[in-house]
């Protein structure tokens, strides 16, 4: 079967081969790529906002991974309820929603729209 796509304007053509779902290719030099699975990341050393300065976990909202800021819809003195959006990140054209996990105030709002951060960064403070 041949098909054709279209990526940004340009042009490309390309050759396929549908395979019967239970029969596999004897001949292809290719394995299967492993699965990988997601799990946390491994605990960070001590900060300054970690449990053993008083404040628990749920009051920080940490980027999950690197990326840019797409939006904060909270401001500092704003009630959040449980799952609603704190802000959006934006990494490898994806974007994130980042959410409340407990009903709280913000105290501090530490990043902007257009911001690059870290992951594992605070980006917002909750009381």
């Amino acid at each position: 079967m041949k098909l054709r796509i279209t990526i940004d304007g340009k042009i490309y053509e390309a050759e396929v081969e549908v395979l019967d779902d239970e029969a596999e290719p004897d001949d292809s030099p290719f394995e299967p790529a492993p699965v990988a699975h997601l799990s946390a990341p491994p605990p960070q050393s001590a900060s300054p906002h970690d449990g053993a300065t008083g404040i628990e976990d749920w009051k920080i909202c940490r980027s999950p991974f690197a990326g840019l800021v797409i939006k904060v819809n909270v401001v500092p003195g704003q009630t959040v309820e449980p799952g609603e959006v704190i802000l959006i990140l934006e990494a490898m054209k994806m974007e994130s929603p980042l959410t409340a996990s407990h009903a709280a105030t913000v105290k501090s709002v530490l990043v902007a729209p257009g911001n690059s951060v870290k992951a594992h960064q605070t980006l917002v403070e909750l009381e």
